[in-house]
């Protein structure tokens, strides 16, 4: 009997194939569907690892298995070939949505030492230590950033994770870099969208010339100081940039896409101390997505 927020029969068959099989060294797995089960436990409660209930096993066990995935890059693997099985049969929408949400950061996830740092950096320059971690002060207190690209299914793409003090405009270029889906046969990785929505946040004369170049299509609304100070200059400030209203209407899959990813507790609020393990639970809460598939889309956002 599956339990609720575990892995359904249709989930396990896709995801089965895809995971590491026994080499031959050391001791064999122990059973993988019960293990990954736990991990989305403590990933969908956001409790302590210590409190695992006993049915999915030693808490070592689900802990040093989503260590050891998030280290050798199993988690981001497996999204990628979900990604790439999906889009060998043309079911991803390359109508890409860019954003990103702050998520406060649990007492818990502070602590953690900057690779290098002394322990004078950590006690006289806790900023140094936390920013290597991506955690960043603001109003609230410590908040990690997570930026993403989503197709237009509201299906993750891309993920990114940045201090939340950081201008989502200075991670445009990180996000569109690790936006790459290999193909099945030859050629090389699809990294380029046919069209990129975002918000005013990203509305840059920079990020518009990085599309033209690559030929995307800039769904990007132009903010008032820009639109008045082109409007200031007369001819000389050019004219205005091209807007697709109705395409916008679109990017609300992202808003979507984030609340989805934030029904897992441990994502809504950070309490990893090193950045790579909750980068990894982002990476995991993205599989889940994909295997389950898009959510309905409301008929008010269907095109007529």
């Amino acid at each position: 009997m599956v339990g609720r927020g575990e892995l359904t029969d249709t989930a396990w068959e896709r995801m089965a194939p895809m995971l590491p099989g026994v080499d031959g060294r050391g001791r064999p797995w122990r059973d993988h569907r019960q293990v990954i089960n736990g991990v989305l436990w403590r990933l969908r409660t956001g409790a302590p690892w210590r409190d695992l209930p006993e049915r999915y096993g030693p808490w070592q066990t689900a802990y040093e298995r989503f260590a050891r995935w998030e280290a050798d890059g199993t988690w981001a693997r497996l999204l990628e070939q979900v990604q790439v099985r999906d889009d060998s049969v043309g079911a991803v929408q390359w109508t890409v949505s860019v954003d990103s949400t702050i998520n406060r950061a649990h007492q818990h996830a502070v602590g953690a030492r900057k690779k290098g740092a002394t322990a004078g950096d950590e006690l006289g320059n806790p900023g140094r230590a936390s920013a290597g971690q991506a955690l960043g002060r603001s109003r609230g207190g410590l908040t990690t950033k997570v930026h993403l690209a989503c197709d237009g299914r509201g299906l993750p793409l891309a993920v990114v994770v940045t201090p939340g003090n950081v201008n989502d405009f200075t991670v445009f270029d990180t996000v569109m870099d690790e936006l790459r889906v290999p193909r099945t046969g030859s050629g090389r990785p699809r990294r380029r969208p046919d069209a990129v929505i975002a918000d005013k946040a990203y509305s840059s004369r920079a990020i518009r010339q990085v599309l033209r170049r690559r030929g995307i299509q800039a769904v990007i609304p132009e903010r008032a100081d820009q639109k008045a100070n082109r409007l200031r200059r007369g001819k000389a400030g050019g004219r205005p940039p091209a807007f697709d209203r109705e395409l916008y209407r679109a990017r609300n899959v992202v808003e979507r896409c984030f609340n989805r990813l934030k029904q897992f507790r441990a994502i809504a609020t950070r309490f990893d101390k090193l950045a790579t393990r909750y980068q990894a639970g982002v990476h995991l809460a993205a599989l889940i997505l994909w295997l389950r598939g898009p959510t309905q889309v409301p008929s008010s956002d269907r095109s007529e």
